[in-house]
C-alpha cells in the first residue's frame, strides 16, 4: 500500500485521537481503531494494538501538562486505576464466557452524547467545592467507580476514557481540568497494559503505521493539553464538547461506510 496514503490516514487519525486525549482524557483507541480498520483494511486486533500504543505516549505527555498545572488528583487517581485494572480483567473473563453483542458502538455513542452534554450543560464545579468532600468518602467512591469502569471496559472492550470522564465529573463531582488530568493519568497505565498484552499475543503490527499514529497522536495531545490547562472553564467545556461531538459523529459515519 502506498506509504503516502498510510501517512495521511494515520496522521488524520492521530489528530482526532490527540485532541480527544489532550482535551477530554479520551482513549485514542476510540478514534484510531475504526479509522485504521476502515481505510487501511487492517485486522481489528492490530488496529487496537496500534491505538493503545499511541495512547500510552499521548496520555503520558498530557499527564505531564496537567501535573505541571496541579490538575491531577494523584492519590484517588491511583486508587481508581488499581480498581479499573483489576475489574477490567474480571470483565474480560466474564465477556469470554457470556455471549455479548449488545454494546458494540458503546464508546462511540458515549463520545457523542458526552460531547453534547458538555456543550449544553458545562461542568462548572470549582476545586474548592471538589475538595470539600471527605477523604474517606472520596477513596470509597474511587474504588467503587473504578470497579464499575473497569468491568464495563473489560466486558465490552471500549469506553474507558469516556466512562472515567463521565463518572469523575457527574458522580464524583470533579472540576473538569482535574477530571481530565486524572483520567489521562489512569489511561497511561491502562493503555500500556493493553498494548503490551496485544503485542505479546498478536505480535508487532505494521511498523510504519504504528510510528505515524504514535507521533501524530503525541503532537496533538501535547498541543491540546497545553491549551486546555490555560483555558477558562466555560471555554474548555465548549471546546471539549465540540471535539467529542465531532469525533463521535465522524466515527459513526466511518462505521456506516
Amino acid at each position: 500500500m502506498d506509504i503516502l496514503y498510510k501517512f495521511i490516514v494515520s496522521f488524520i487519525a492521530g489528530i482526532g485521537a490527540g485532541l480527544g486525549t489532550g482535551f477530554a482524557g479520551m482513549s485514542a483507541a476510540a478514534v484510531i481503531s475504526p479509522v485504521l480498520i476502515t481505510f487501511l483494511n487492517m485486522p481489528a486486533y492490530q488496529a487496537v494494538g496500534i491505538a493503545l500504543a499511541s495512547d500510552v505516549l499521548a496520555s503520558a505527555v498530557s499527564t505531564v501538562q496537567y501535573w505541571k498545572n496541579k490538575n491531577i488528583d494523584l492519590k484517588n487517581g491511583i486508587i481508581m486505576m488499581i480498581s479499573v485494572l483489576c475489574f477490567t480483567l474480571i470483565g474480560s473473563y466474564v465477556a469470554s464466557i457470556v455471549p455479548n453483542a449488545l454494546m458494540g458502538n458503546f464508546s462511540v455513542f458515549m463520545t457523542l452524547l458526552l460531547g453534547i452534554k458538555f456543550i449544553v450543560k458545562p461542568v462548572m464545579t470549582t476545586k474548592e467545592k471538589m475538595e470539600s468532600v471527605s477523604k474517606k468518602k472520596r477513596i470509597i467512591q474511587s474504588i467503587i467507580c473504578g470497579s464499575i469502569i473497569g468491568f464495563i471496559c473489560g466486558f465490552i472492550g471500549a469506553g474507558g476514557g469516556m466512562m472515567m470522564l463521565l463518572i469523575l465529573t457527574s458522580v464524583l463531582g470533579y472540576e473538569l481540568k482535574t477530571a481530565v488530568g486524572t483520567s489521562v493519568l489512569i489511561m497511561t497505565f491502562t493503555a500500556l497494559t493493553g498494548a503490551i498484552s496485544h503485542f505479546s499475543i498478536g505480535g508487532i503490527p505494521d511498523i510504519t503505521t504504528l510510528i505515524f499514529c504514535v507521533v501524530s497522536t503525541l503532537i496533538f495531545a501535547r498541543v491540546a493539553a497545553k491549551y486546555a490547562n490555560k483555558a477558562e472553564p466555560k471555554v474548555l467545556n465548549r471546546i471539549t464538547g465540540i471535539v467529542l461531538a465531532l469525533i463521535g459523529s465522524i466515527i459513526l459515519l466511518v462505521n456506516l461506510i
